[in-house]
């Protein structure tokens, strides 16, 4: 799908091409259309999900879980947003708020979609064992389980956005000891060639055309495999297999077998192959951050609550703020 036209499908997309939604998060390309198609969706998504949990009450309950469950939702996402963009700024990465927004609402269209793909599972549950305690402990874990889903893409999305270079603080672009970092070493520079009588053969970096001539017991600069470089005379003959030569080919005097590279030296300050780069500290506090939202969106759903409806009393719009959210969550599990 095109990451241009208008789908109300937008979590096809995400599911599908995911790339190119983080491509276009990179490049902020229509953030404006594509975060109003997710916030839409989600809200269709949540208001539906909603719907099947008041229903164990009544029809005015689940008239009202509609309604509140996207706004816990949208309401945790305002609380929170700031904090994630700002603890980006703190630790020197460039993202948008645009960039951010929709980062995060990439999660909770994923777990708005996984929740109302559970909704048909919950409603059977709904007709066939009409219990209270079991029928919120199973739509919790629903929930929590959409969620973490929802956050996998987030760390994802953050990921791509790591490798961009939009999370990685600027000095580490910057120069290393008052001086620019050296780039990746060179796989093989030129060989001067002397005038000589004596040619030996010295292939050219990146060609395996005709050799380049210097002479026997010139000085050849060879870099060893720890990236040391050594200083070696040019060989009287070489009786070694080298890459692309039959075993026991042997060289002429004063001549360097094809495959003979001079290499510039290891800079130090260079990172090594294949050694892991270090974790941006944005990725770290996006962790925490995640550990943030969820506590935030578990205390705002206890407040807002009721979302199910103890069937035992009347309808209410509200309930007075006490206990706590994995208070009552250890309770139901007690009682079960």
């Amino acid at each position: 799908m095109s990451g241009d036209r208008p789908s109300p499908l937008v979590i096809e997309r995400i599911l599908r091409d995911r790339e190119s939604i983080w491509q276009q998060i990179v490049a902020e390309r229509d953030l404006n259309a594509l975060t109003g198609r997710m916030l839409t969706s989600s809200a269709i998504a949540l208001a539906c999900y909603g719907a099947v949990l008041g229903f164990f009450h009544s029809p005015l309950m689940a008239l009202t879980s509609a309604l509140k469950l996207p706004l816990l939702f949208l309401v945790t996402l305002v609380i929170c947003l700031p904090t994630l963009y700002l603890f980006n700024l703190v630790f020197g990465a460039r993202l948008s708020v645009r960039q951010s927004l929709a980062l995060v609402m990439v999660a909770i269209t994923v777990t708005s979609m996984l929740a109302v793909a559970f909704a048909p599972i919950s409603l059977f549950f709904l007709i066939t064992a009409n219990d209270y305690g079991f029928f919120k402990l199973l739509n919790v874990s629903i929930l929590t389980l959409s969620a973490l889903v929802g956050l996998r893409f987030l760390t994802s999305g953050m990921q791509v956005l790591n490798d961009h270079g939009l999370l990685a603080p600027e000095a580490a672009n910057a120069t290393v000891d008052g001086q620019a970092s050296a780039p990746a070493p060179a796989q093989a520079v030129p060989v001067a060639v002397p005038a000589g009588p004596t040619p030996a053969a010295v292939p050219v970096a990146g060609q395996s055309a005709e050799p380049v001539a210097v002479p026997a017991g010139a000085a050849v600069a060879e870099s060893t495999a720890n990236g040391a470089v050594t200083t070696a005379t040019a060989p009287a003959q070489v009786p070694t297999q080298w890459a692309g030569q039959p075993a026991g080919t042997s060289f002429p005097p004063g001549m360097l077998p094809p495959g003979y590279v001079a290499q510039r030296p290891w800079d130090g300050r260079t990172a090594r192959r294949g050694e892991p780069t270090q974790r941006p500290a944005s990725m770290t506090l996006l962790y925490i951050w995640i550990l943030l939202f969820g506590f935030v969106g578990t205390q705002l759903a206890w407040t807002l609550r009721p979302f199910f409806g103890d069937p035992g009393q009347d309808f209410s719009f509200f309930r007075s703020i006490d206990g706590n959210f994995y208070a009552e969550i250890l309770r139901i599990i007690g009682n079960l």
